[in-house]
């Protein structure tokens, strides 16, 4: 897909900018949606975001967007420094390039990709969602970075394998093809 380094700092751009949103989404929404309203009393998740005055993140309460854009700085970082240079050369570990199906090959980039990237922001998470105020604790750090990998780990891979890659892939083709073309002739 991505040929030189402008492209795939865009494919990564692309891709961290979907993923953050999903996960924030997800995070807010599917894991801790019901106790959010619950706590707050709100009808639902949003209202109670906004009665308790944002997101709890390094021990004060922000807004959604700094939220996704702390996020977004962080897997973008992450994502080009260690997610598609370590996956590429897991998948070239695996398999040959040119002898694999380009689909077996992009799926075992993907898998390895999801196997880096979620530990490594689960971990990230758990310092960033940490309860502070209650002081710190090494063990509640480790056991919350567990509990997010749980939760994080299966929906990263089926997200990314069958909903995220696919759509940023076909954005990316969109934007380079005429690139593409030009350089075929």
């Amino acid at each position: 897909m991505p040929t030189n380094q402008f492209q795939r700092m865009v494919f990564a751009f692309l891709t961290v900018l979907v993923t953050v949103h999903a996960y924030v989404f997800y995070s807010l929404y599917v894991v801790n949606g019901s106790v959010l309203m619950q706590v707050t009393g709100a009808d639902s998740v949003i209202h109670a975001i906004n009665a308790q005055g944002g997101v709890s993140m390094f021990g004060k309460m922000l807004p959604i967007w700094a939220i996704i854009l702390i996020e977004f700085i962080f897997a973008y970082v992450l994502e080009c420094v260690m997610g598609s240079p370590l996956s590429f050369k897991l998948a070239c570990q695996n398999f040959e390039l040119g002898k694999t199906h380009p689909v077996i090959f992009e799926s075992a980039v993907i898998c390895a990709t999801v196997g880096l990237m979620c530990p490594t922001m689960s971990f990230l998470a758990a310092w960033f969602y940490y309860p502070y105020y209650t002081g710190f604790n090494l063990f509640t750090l480790l056991a919350n970075w567990l509990k997010l990998v749980c939760y994080n780990f299966p929906f990263a891979f089926f997200t990314q394998l069958f909903f995220i890659q696919p759509l940023i892939r076909t954005i990316f083709k969109l934007l380079f093809r005429k690139n593409s073309k030009t350089a075929e002739h």
